[in-house]
């Protein structure tokens, strides 16, 4: 399945004080993993749920896959329009598990112990997807391969690479840049780049 079709001009695509770039900038804290096998790779479904669930890469590959054309935007002031995602709707995720209704919060888990947290409604939005390719290639490592996140109305860091995890929480718990003086929701046509924006 296709989303992704616009009627805005290319100038309110533009978020404010953000400058287009046709290159693909690499941002991340850490290092950057390498896969040689995902047989050992698995993706985690926690928290505020009826049962944990596991899956691997195969299961995931196995589910509806959706591709969704969209903008993005860097807090560190790029964006980058007309990006293809394919990968799998997180509407597809939680058909998998039964979420607690009390669950407000999705916290996600990347390589090394990193995190962002969203609300669960951004979580669910139509647009949001976890992804393994981009512009119809399989994502590199430094771009998250083998999953990412792509949550293209957040600024850009909210869409986790490297995913590992994805846990439904009662309380809203903020990441890596969170904890150290980003915005806790980050909407970038609000300018919410930090913690006191």
């Amino acid at each position: 399945m296709y989303f992704g079709k616009t009627n805005k001009t290319k100038d309110e695509r533009i978020p404010p004080d953000q400058n287009v770039t046709t290159g693909f900038p690499v941002l991340h804290h850490g290092n950057v993993p390498y896969y040689k096998d995902l047989m050992t790779w698995t993706l985690k479904i926690f928290g505020a749920v009826d049962h944990t669930k596991i899956l691997t890469y195969e299961d995931l590959m196995n589910l509806p896959q959706y591709e969704y054309k969209n903008d993005i935007h860097c807090v560190t002031g790029w964006s980058k329009l007309d990006n293809v995602w394919r990968g799998v709707s997180t509407q597809e995720i939680i058909r998998l598990v039964t979420i607690n209704s009390k669950a407000k919060y999705v916290i996600l888990h990347a390589e090394e112990g990193w995190t962002t947290n969203l609300p669960i409604e951004d979580f669910l939005k139509e647009t949001s997807l976890l992804a393994h390719s981009h512009n119809g290639q399989l994502l590199t490592p430094e771009h998250g391969y083998p999953l990412r996140a792509v949550f293209p109305h957040l600024y850009f860091w909210k869409s986790a690479k490297w995913l590992r995890g994805i846990e439904f929480s009662l309380e809203n718990q903020p990441g890596f840049w969170e904890k150290n003086g980003y915005h806790m929701y980050g909407d970038p046509w609000k300018s919410q780049r930090y913690s006191f924006d």
